[in-house]
């Protein structure tokens, strides 16, 4: 008898440790399918399994897929989203709500690579204008090598390209936030203070 629970224990223990952590909660799902329907749901089910099909995929197909993902939802101002001139929005949010602008976008792939186990310190925001309209966007930059181009995933375009090859985008700044939340000095910075609040934000589970 004492054997025959002691392996049950064991195979629940086994199960337990070999299934990795979800990219986002069963519990939180449930919030999210009250709040925005059933369809929400589904984003976030067909999310997670995307995501776990990609964790042992190379990193030119984890930033493909992730791309691609994320781009199918629609391009929607801060202000007719949620009210406001300059929001970041939560990963939660941006995929529940299915829409958002180009720092959502940006954001939500950022959060999804990091899970993919992808170096964060090799990802960076960077604000950028786009040279026929000038009209300041934002994009997710991976750098894989030092002496290489940063390779651009960009909510206007599904093809991930080398930052050289963008001759339609002009760099404005760029961030890493790794290396903005471990730099004291940056506290002050309105860049810093964006962030620190989207991090609360997430670890609330707001959607």
């Amino acid at each position: 008898m004492f054997m025959k629970r002691f392996i049950i224990f064991f195979i629940c223990f086994v199960f337990i440790v070999g299934v990795s952590k979800p990219y986002v909660n069963y519990v939180l799902i449930e919030k999210i399918a009250k709040k925005y329907g059933f369809f929400a749901k589904n984003r976030f089910l067909y999310q997670q399994k995307m995501l776990d099909n990609l964790k042992k995929e190379n990193i030119m197909k984890k930033l493909n897929e992730i791309n691609l993902f994320y781009n199918q939802a629609k391009y929607m101002s801060d202000m007719a989203l949620y009210h406001k001139t300059d929001y970041w929005a939560t990963p939660y949010q941006f995929l529940a709500k299915d829409a958002g602008d180009c720092e959502d976008y940006a954001i939500a792939k950022y959060f999804a690579l990091k899970y993919l186990n992808v170096d964060p310190k090799k990802l960076y925001f960077v604000y950028v204008r786009v040279k026929k309209t000038n009209i300041p966007h934002m994009v997710l930059a991976y750098f894989d090598k030092k002496n290489r181009p940063p390779l651009i995933l960009d909510n206007i375009s599904n093809k991930i390209m080398p930052a050289d090859k963008r001759t339609d985008l002009i760099p404005v700044y760029m961030f890493n936030p790794v290396v903005l939340q471990n730099a004291s000095a940056n506290k002050n910075n309105g860049v810093y203070r964006k962030w620190d609040n989207l991090i609360k934000r997430i670890k609330k589970g707001v959607i």
